[in-house]
């Protein structure tokens, strides 16, 4: 089990439409203190434990996605870009 007390045990899927979504249900178990907390955090900030999910979620695969772009366009300036060899003071290369 992680360390953070959750684990998924299983996983039951349920297809909903909203809007031009597909949904899927998913069933995980955690410590139950650990549940009653976010719980509470979640009413804190008006929101719901499923909707702070559903937003870590996301946050976590859109962070994944633009590492990705940015490696991508590192990997592109690398091919175009050339220096000659020079090599940049550290001054040099955080001037604006």
């Amino acid at each position: 089990m992680p360390s953070n007390g959750l684990r998924c045990t299983r996983a039951h899927i349920v297809r909903g439409h909203t809007g031009s979504r597909v949904t899927k249900n998913i069933t995980f178990s955690a410590d139950a203190n650990l549940i009653e907390q976010a719980r509470r955090r979640a009413a804190s900030q008006q929101t719901t434990l499923n909707k702070q999910f559903r937003r870590w979620l996301a946050d976590n695969v859109g962070r994944r996605q633009q590492a990705e772009a940015a490696a991508e366009t590192i990997r592109a300036l690398r091919q175009q870009l050339s220096t000659g060899g020079r090599r940049f003071t550290r001054d040099e290369m955080n001037e604006r």
